[in-house]
């Protein structure tokens, strides 16, 4: 028979003498516990990329990725981006090959000239400043063949370049739909000047086709958890795919979590469009008109801020958070605040401007907006709420795994010795209770007294080894709206 005391390394008729002391940790842990969260980076990766295609890397410097996946991948473009935008968090990558049938898409840059002074022609691509030098007299093929040695000389950069005659083109390192949001413009700043006689136009090419597919690399994750995941590839073969692993995860058999980011550009009705279009809680976009930064950047550099300050806080809003490294629209591809209100409630992530030029984050939010049968629910309309409530369930499970890990089950008022490793509905009750006063003190549940009254603990009638718990927390919300009416006196 057991002793009064139960014991986990110690037998109870040992007869040999001795002093026998073990170390028991269910119940060293206190306070709320820390998520073991990741990131994972998706995107192309060039053949003199070390790492082989659908392999797990994980990525603590831009240089790591330039060896693993290629210099001037577009996986080496986001990780660089990711990684600049945050320092701390765990980032892993995959690569995967070009489609062979795939497209590479490509701009021309039609120059007009001779040049009738020296100058600088500022060429940007996406958002890197390269410099091509103008010497006065320079014919217009002249011109054309220095700014395809520039782009050429942009090692890091996700274009190569060849001349003929008065025209440069600029062909995409990769081929792949994607391909058609790289950016590429002249004169961006206000005090950037062409040289006298010059003119540069930029036009589009050969259009982009064919992503791969990201089947491989969720395969290759398939026993992973990664709670922030971004991927270039924003068409809805492979969106489909990741919200489909992701729902997955969600459920109470999983519980993995993850959440998908990426960027998409175009006019604010062809956003409403794409954003209309889907229905997850576990995908975020943000919408842009036009960006100097290319879209899978911002994607990438999205989600690194809300997972590095979602890490610390997952109910505090993500408004005003700046995107470090994208460069701001240009004033004629702003979308206005009633086009902004229109895209969040199509399920399109929005940013804002500041007076010093910083993009900031407006509103993260997933595009869940109806329900099974198509009715308006905006359960899930904020990534904030989604986190939270992940969080909540993550810190009630930690909690019973850690206090009862190999508990014998009673029901309420089985008398028993203290000491005996035995759980009772009541005493789970009481640590989902404590539990729950922890995440009031830590702003992450309001409403305490209502969760102790519509807490529900019993014993399961079917399954005498099993406990069902329905757990009521009111999640803090945000502040985002202030609204007053100024009623004045003369």
């Amino acid at each position: 028979m057991p002793d009064n005391i139960t014991f986990n390394t110690i037998p109870i008729d040992i007869r040999t003498p001795g002093q026998y002391v073990e170390i028991d940790n269910s119940k060293a842990v206190r306070g709320l516990p820390s998520m073991n969260r990741r990131i994972l980076v998706i995107g192309n990766k060039l053949p003199a990329g070390s790492a082989p295609a659908g392999q797990l890397r994980r990525i603590n410097a831009g240089s790591e990725a330039a060896g693993y996946f290629g210099r001037g991948s577009v996986l080496h473009e986001m990780l660089v981006a990711a990684r600049n935008a945050n320092k701390e968090s765990d980032i892993m990558a995959i690569g995967l090959d070009d489609l062979g049938a795939g497209v590479a898409a490509t701009q021309t840059l039609t120059v007009t000239g001779p040049a009738t002074g020296s100058g600088v022609i500022a060429l940007y691509v996406n958002g890197q400043r390269l410099q091509v030098g103008v010497t006065s007299g320079d014919a217009a093929a002249t011109i054309a063949t220095a700014i395809a040695a520039t782009v050429n000389a942009f090692l890091d950069g996700p274009v190569t370049s060849t001349a003929a005659a008065a025209v440069a083109t600029v062909t995409a390192r990769h081929k792949g739909v994607f391909g058609n949001d790289i950016d590429v413009r002249v004169n961006y700043y206000s005090d950037d000047v062409l040289p006298a006689g010059v003119t540069v136009t930029v036009a589009a090419g050969v259009a982009g086709a064919g992503n791969p597919d990201v089947a491989p690399a969720l395969a290759a994750i398939s026993l992973e958890s990664f709670y922030t995941i971004v991927t270039p590839y924003t068409d809805t073969a492979n969106i489909v795919k990741v919200e489909t692993e992701l729902a997955s995860r969600w459920g109470g058999m999983d519980m993995r979590t993850g959440h998908l980011f990426g960027a998409l550009r175009g006019t604010q009705s062809a956003l409403a469009t794409l954003g209309a279009a889907r229905n997850s809680p576990h995908d975020s976009f943000v919408g842009v008109r036009s960006l100097p930064t290319p879209i899978y950047c911002l994607g990438a550099i999205t989600a690194a801020v809300c997972e590095f300050n979602g890490a610390i806080d997952p109910a505090r809003p993500f408004q005003t958070l700046v995107l470090p490294g994208v460069l701001p629209p240009a004033l004629s591809d702003r979308f206005t605040q009633q086009e902004r209100n229109l895209l969040l409630r199509d399920g399109i992530s929005t940013i804002t401007v500041d007076q010093g030029g910083n993009v900031l984050l407006e509103r993260v939010v997933t595009t869940y907006q109806t329900n099974a049968y198509g009715i308006d629910d905006v359960s899930y309309l904020d990534l904030e709420t989604k986190w939270t409530v992940d969080y909540m369930r993550y810190a009630f499970r930690a909690r019973i795994a850690l206090r009862f890990p190999r508990h014998k089950l009673a029901d309420d008022g089985t008398q028993f010795a203290p000491g005996q490793a035995i759980v009772t509905p009541l005493m789970i009750r009481g640590e989902l209770i404590d539990v729950a006063r922890e995440l009031e003190l830590a702003g992450i549940l309001e409403g305490f007294e209502q969760f102790k009254k519509d807490l529900i603990v019993v014993r399961s009638i079917s399954d005498r080894n099993r406990v069902n718990a329905i757990l009521p927390p009111d999640v803090v919300n945000q502040f985002r709206v202030f609204a007053a009416s100024v009623q004045f006196i003369l």
